[in-house]
């Protein structure tokens, strides 16, 4: 699998698939989630609103991934994921791994050549970004997968320089 590294904005990227870097109502929020759910339309709403309705009534559990449409996006379907809050005094990097492991699994149901992950958990869910990054990279790179192009897309500068030191 390709890995690589694009500084911008994840809902401009044409792929098969966009990580959404979900919160667990599935139904939009700040960050990557609210952008991927305001330029993707109501669509990928609707689709969430589904889901919880059935199987996910009481939300998407950290660490889980599950797929809609992409709407307006160029992608095809995002994946949505939800990333643990960071905390100090509890290890939680293990849900951290499974966001990412979850997301291929789900883009291989799909039959995903390309994806774009965002930085997940290290935006407002507070995760430090050298490692979450390192968790990332480490994670997508030892996970197989029929995946041949995964992309992370760092919406900021420091975002990006934490993923380029660690994909080296």
């Amino acid at each position: 699998m390709k890995i690589t590294l694009v500084r911008g904005d994840i809902t401009e990227e044409d792929v098969d698939a966009v990580v959404n870097a979900a919160n667990s109502s599935l139904l939009g929020g700040g960050g990557v989630d609210g952008a991927i759910h305001r330029r993707g339309g109501p669509d990928i709403l609707d689709e969430c609103r589904k889901l919880r309705a059935s199987h996910y009534g009481g939300g998407l559990p950290t660490g889980q991934a599950v797929a809609t449409t992409a709407g307006r996006l160029p992608a095809r379907w995002v994946i949505h994921t939800v990333g643990p809050v960071y905390s100090a005094s509890d290890d939680r990097s293990g849900q951290l791994v499974s966001c990412y492991r979850e997301s291929l699994r789900v883009a291989d149901e799909l039959g995903v050549g390309s994806i774009a992950f965002p930085a997940v958990s290290a935006g407002i869910y507070g995760w430090p970004m050298d490692d979450a990054a390192r968790i990332a990279v480490d994670t997508v790179r030892s996970t197989t997968t029929q995946v041949a192009d995964a992309r992370f897309v760092l919406f900021t500068e420091d975002a990006y320089a934490a993923f380029d030191n660690q994909l080296r």
